[in-house]
């Protein structure tokens, strides 16, 4: 593999860089499925119909403050990348949030049916481990330290387990702190694995590893603030997805609790304890910092 090097000299350019360099490997991964069967096709289309690639953006941006070379995470940036998509994909099933609108497409059940997004989802999740278990760039120990790490991350204690809190949510009224607890699970954890997993691979210490994992833990957190006012500000044709779901579902968001001007600060003061973490680094920590702020102006 040659080597990845994150060299953009602004975090525009830097994303779309990395969007070009995670799509790539995703589609020389798909494209070495020995079959050509309908679940090949849905997986291509469940992967590779855009989106920003935040989690795999965040794996080479912490392996890159220790590295300039972060060719050794790309595999690891992918296979996170393809956990989400499987998240992604049973999220917008019926029997989940019932969307029909994914990144400005047919949502995968819609496009194909309900039991091959199943099916695709479930591909995308060993898919993961598959890639992971086998990545010739990373020590074996190293690797078995990130696959138990993004069990965790991705499971029963962290994304899946946020996801059951959520479908739960429908039937309560969440006070802050209960919200704040769910989307540190559902939204937060596969981002507090990208910063860990980046810093393990570039060789981080346990103090710079914690800044990281830190750093985000508010990222995470005020990506949901900023979703949940998204989701009463903006367009659909901009956001990409149907909005005032959780509205429609009965369900407590930041926005219903403390109100969007409230919410919309609680955002900003999440950003800067986000950059506050990663301080230690100097300048070096600019493209995480960038990243952050991008979260008080979005628009999808």
């Amino acid at each position: 593999m040659p080597p990845v090097f994150l060299s953009a000299s602004n975090l525009t350019d830097q994303l779309a860089q990395t969007q070009a360099v995670i799509e790539t490997r995703i589609a020389e991964v798909l494209a070495g499925q020995k079959q050509q069967n309908q679940l090949e096709e849905a997986m291509r289309y469940g992967a590779l119909a855009g989106g920003k690639r935040l989690r795999p953006f965040l794996i080479l941006a912490a392996a890159n403050l220790f590295t300039d070379d972060v060719s050794n995470a790309l595999d690891t940036a992918v296979a996170l990348e393809l956990i989400h998509c499987s998240s992604l994909i049973h999220d917008d099933l019926p029997a989940m949030d019932d969307d029909d609108l994914r990144r400005g497409q047919p949502t995968c059940h819609i496009q194909f049916d309900e039991a091959t997004a199943i099916l695709v989802g479930d591909a995308f999740l060993s898919l993961t481990f598959e890639m992971m278990s086998t990545d010739p760039k990373i020590a074996p120990n190293t690797r078995l330290k990130l696959i138990h790490s993004l069990t965790l991350a991705s499971g029963r204690y962290g994304m899946i387990g946020g996801q059951m809190d959520d479908i739960e949510a429908e039937k309560k009224n969440l006070t802050l702190d209960e919200i704040v607890s769910l989307q540190q699970k559902k939204t937060g954890a596969l981002f507090e694995y990208a910063c860990e997993a980046g810093a393990i691979i570039g060789g981080a210490t346990e103090q710079q590893q914690l800044a990281l994992k830190n750093y985000a833990k508010h990222f995470g957190l005020a990506f949901q603030i900023t979703d949940d006012i998204l989701d009463v500000t903006g367009s659909e044709s901009e956001v990409g997805k149907r909005l005032n779901k959780d509205e429609e579902a009965g369900k407590e968001t930041f926005v219903s609790l403390i109100g969007l001007e409230a919410a919309q600060k609680a955002a900003l003061d999440t950003i800067n304890d986000a950059k506050q973490e990663v301080a230690i680094f100097g300048d070096k920590a600019k493209l995480l910092i960038d990243l952050v702020d991008l979260l008080n102006n979005r628009k999808s």
